[in-house]
């Protein structure tokens, strides 16, 4: 009987769930090692994971402070789409996609993703042709797009308030191949793969510097003592600024919160995922029944893993606005993960000016969507030196220049905007 199979849960079900074992190892971190990954979260482990996977190279760290998966992928809205518009974010969002659509097969794992289609709603005429465009890039990457007019929104969200006076609704871009998965289990997908290619997956394990020589990372001293690796990957989230700064450097990124919010179990009511288009606000249903949302960052700087609550109001109002029905609902929690912002709301994934030394951050909004992209395209740098061509124009060094600047929003050099 397979270890993990669908005997096996029928098997454990039967016999009161005594012989299920720790899905990973919990080592002594070694003296050296060939990678050591700072930061045990989606991306952290899914670059791990490809590192061993795609390159063969298992003699791999990842340090985490605290618990894998216990940062932002644990602290999001859950959503997967390939719907952006700027070439270098266009390819990206969809490679990663294709790597959601065989994630579970890849990794033996229920990760829950469900294709169920996002629908981006406009409210007036020039949003109707923002999307257009949106649209036909999405197309042209070899993606997909359908726009739809008020009849076709009304088809899929009847429920919606389609009469407000100040934002009634035109239409939609309908993004099939968008959906959802559960954020945890992909945490937990990707450190059992890597594991079981013989990653060490290191807990309560804080990195306190970065060890360099001659202008070559030589390891990183931590919590549990020092470790000298011959490359290190910072690939630390909203943490960015502060451990590059152990290196001597100084990032363009700021740190924000984003606020989440979940009501109590619901009938199924919202089948697809919905984004309002006159207020950042997005929601979905999650497998147990809540509706997941969430709206803009706090607008300050901070490193606090909670909200505020002007940011409730403002998310609320748009959710009453968007769908006065979900008045009724009762939110049970709000949670809040600290995000990467970068001056033109896209990330960067590259080498440092220290040799061996690598960067992977500034994921705004996009981070838990493109974790399987930016584990492949950190992995495929970290082990051949070279940038993964869907991700070849996330380079560090445009913030310097001002070439390659990809702003998808049009919004400019202002973090919060993003």
């Amino acid at each position: 009987m397979g270890r993990f199979s669908g005997l096996k849960v029928i098997w454990e079900g039967l016999r009161g769930q005594t012989g299920w074992t720790p899905m990973w190892r919990d080592p002594e971190p070694k003296a050296e090692y060939d990678v050591v990954i700072i930061g045990g979260g989606g991306h952290g482990l899914s670059t791990a994971y490809y590192l061993a996977k795609e390159h063969g190279i298992t003699n791999v760290a990842v340090l985490e402070k605290g618990y894998l998966g216990g940062g932002n992928v644990g602290r999001n809205t859950t959503i997967v789409r390939a719907n952006y518009f700027l070439p270098g974010n266009s390819e990206f969002y969809s490679h990663s996609l294709k790597l959601w659509e065989g994630l579970e097969a890849d990794l033996n794992y229920n990760v829950m993703h469900s294709q169920r289609g996002l629908i981006n709603l406009f409210h007036s005429d020039g949003q109707r042709d923002a999307f257009v465009r949106r649209g036909n890039a999405m197309v042209n990457q070899g993606d997909d797009a359908i726009l739809l007019d008020r009849d076709g929104v009304r088809k899929h969200l009847p429920y919606l308030d389609f009469d407000n006076v100040r934002f009634p609704i035109y239409g939609g871009l309908l993004h099939p191949r968008g959906g959802t998965a559960r954020h945890d289990a992909v945490a937990w997908g990707y450190a059992r793969g890597a594991d079981q290619r013989g990653v060490d997956l290191i807990q309560n394990c804080e990195v306190t510097g970065i060890d360099i020589e001659g202008g070559v990372v030589r390891g990183v001293q931590t919590s549990r003592g020092p470790i000298r690796a011959k490359k290190v990957a910072m690939i630390v989230a909203g943490r960015s600024s502060q451990v590059a700064a152990m290196a001597g450097m100084r990032l363009p990124i700021e740190s924000h919160v984003l606020q989440a919010f979940v009501t109590e179990g619901l009938k199924p009511v919202i089948n697809h995922v919905v984004s309002f288009g006159m207020g950042h606000f997005y929601i979905s249903q999650s497998d147990k029944g809540g509706l997941v949302f969430g709206g803009d960052i706090d607008f300050y700087s901070s490193y606090a893993a909670r909200g505020n609550l002007p940011m409730k109001e403002h998310v609320m109002d748009a959710a009453m606005t968007l769908m006065p029905m979900i008045g009724k609902a009762k939110v049970l929690r709000s949670w809040g993960g600290i995000m990467d912002m970068s001056p033109d709301g896209s990330p960067t994934i590259d080498k440092t000016p220290t040799e061996g030394l690598f960067v992977n951050c500034g994921w705004n909004y996009g981070g838990f969507k493109a974790v399987p992209g930016s584990g492949f395209s950190t992995a495929h740098l970290i082990a051949t030196g070279q940038h993964h061509a869907p991700a070849a124009k996330f380079r560090l060094d445009r913030f310097l220049t001002g070439r390659g600047i990809m702003d998808e929003e049009g919004t400019g050099a202002q973090h919060n905007l993003h």
